[in-house]
């Protein structure tokens, strides 16, 4: 079986069994995931979803957020872990956004990369969830799925894999793909313990590299 076989089979399966495909990360405007997603790094979504609650009642918008002090953002956001890192660059991008965007995120890539603590795996997420445009999202889970069922072989480096599976996986699938790789590695897929290979719906074509 090739990749692009392979990938069309998983892509399927993986629709029937997560057939809501969403960010795991809770927000209602564009610069909110900007924030969130930043927060995500070495930290859970869920904890991301929690801390951000208070983060977003004392600064409701981007220019409330882009005038605050780093000091205050860090002591809220301190619970996700590498807290002064990431409240400046929270306050550098929010700055950025008032000053060159007129509080709204850009759309584009490159625009998107140049901002304080975005790199690529942020910038796919929001220009899939938010643009709805192509995008592959290189997190954990992604990386150790596709290592483990043969989509790519043992490619580790992010960007390597985002590059190999924009080879074999439609633009238009890239993103709700990505998507149900994480809902796939939480549940059944798992990193801290033994993969649950007798309930995977991709078991019988599953290269099971690696575990």
């Amino acid at each position: 079986m090739t990749k692009d076989e392979l990938a069309k089979i998983v892509i399927e399966r993986l629709k029937k069994e997560y057939p809501e495909a969403e960010c795991s990360l809770d927000y209602d405007q564009a610069w909110k995931l900007l924030v969130s997603v930043r927060l995500a790094a070495q930290c859970t979504d869920a904890r991301v979803n929690v801390v951000v609650e208070e983060l977003y009642a004392k600064y409701p918008d981007v220019d409330a957020l882009a005038a605050a002090d780093v000091e205050d953002i860090e002591a809220i956001v301190r619970p996700c872990g590498l807290g002064k890192s990431k409240a400046r660059d929270i306050s550098a991008c929010m700055k950025i956004l008032k000053e060159q965007y007129k509080g709204q995120v850009p759309g584009d890539f490159k625009a998107l990369l140049a901002l304080p603590g975005v790199g690529r795996k942020s910038a796919n997420l929001i220009m899939g969830d938010v643009f709805g445009k192509p995008a592959i999202v290189t997190d954990t889970h992604c990386i150790r799925l596709v290592n483990r069922m043969g989509l790519v072989d043992g490619i580790k480096e992010p960007k390597k894999v985002e590059m190999a599976l924009w080879e074999i996986i439609p633009p238009e699938e890239g993103n709700s793909f990505c998507h149900r790789l994480v809902h796939h590695g939480r549940e059944v897929c798992t990193a801290r313990t033994k993969p649950f290979c007798d309930r995977c719906c991709l078991e019988d074509v599953c290269g099971k590299h690696g575990i």
